[in-house]
């Protein structure tokens, strides 16, 4: 059992999350918006989030009615590297991010629209410890990211979607100058996560994901150097967060 009063939530003490939990199992959507608010406000992650993962996990298997709960529960998995003080307790919680896992991964299926699918895939991401490609992944109608140069540093905006796919050195007065198509991957080159999102966006019949993960996971010409490099290599060496085994802690200090 959990004691509630002992633990916070975004706006002060937790105690009125069992409640919510209980109203928002019949989709009550006040209850909803306030479990967002106080489990997950604007990516904050706090004692109370992590202990409502198994709740949430457990209202997750009703499909379409715990749908919501998938969500919020892949929402606070993503920010599970951020400082909140109990990585203890996010330890004991690799069961329910396993349980979870497996529930979103069975929820990825042809006929979804384009929105829940990314949805998904991006909790499925987040449970696997995978916060970044969490935050980054998008439907690719118009995406950007920015990455630095490996030889010589520097900043490379590149671009995916409907107003093209290439790399650029950015003036915020001229706009993206100098553009170098990208060097999409094909599906053979493609390893690791990247692989894994192309391979079940290719079954699910997910075309434009399909599509828009080989440029990201593609290469990129640096419109300075000339130099080619691989864009999610770059971005992930400079943005990830420090390395988490859910099986026990932090394991940035380790040797």
């Amino acid at each position: 059992m959990i004691d509630w009063s002992t633990l916070h939530d975004a706006y002060g003490p937790a105690h009125a999350i069992p409640g919510l939990l209980n109203r928002a199992v019949d989709r009550d959507q006040e209850a909803i918006d306030l479990l967002w608010g106080r489990l997950c406000h604007q990516g904050t992650i706090t004692p109370a989030s992590i202990a409502a993962l198994p709740r949430l996990a457990d209202i997750a298997k009703t499909e379409g009615i715990g749908d919501w709960a998938l969500e919020l529960a892949g929402a606070i998995a993503g920010g599970l590297l951020q400082p909140h003080g109990v990585d203890e307790e996010v330890a004991r919680r690799a069961p329910t991010l396993a349980e979870l896992r497996a529930t979103a991964a069975a929820r990825l299926r042809p006929g979804l629209d384009r929105k829940a699918y990314l949805g998904r895939l991006r909790a499925m991401l987040a449970f696997d410890g995978q916060p970044l490609w969490f935050e980054t992944l998008d439907d690719f109608t118009d995406s950007f990211v920015t990455v630095a140069c490996p030889h010589c540093d520097a900043s490379v905006t590149i671009a995916v979607g409907d107003y093209g796919c290439y790399s650029s050195i950015r003036d915020w007065n001229l706009g993206d100058v100098h553009q170098v198509p990208l060097r999409p991957a094909t599906p053979h080159e493609l390893a690791g996560t990247g692989r894994m999102l192309h391979e079940s966006a290719v079954r699910d019949g997910q075309q434009r994901l399909a599509w828009g993960l080989t440029h990201l996971f593609g290469l990129a010409e640096c419109p300075g150097c000339g130099s080619v490099f691989g864009i999610a290599d770059e971005y992930e060496a400079a943005n990830a967060p420090a390395p988490w085994n859910f099986a026990r802690s932090h394991t940035k200090d380790a040797p």
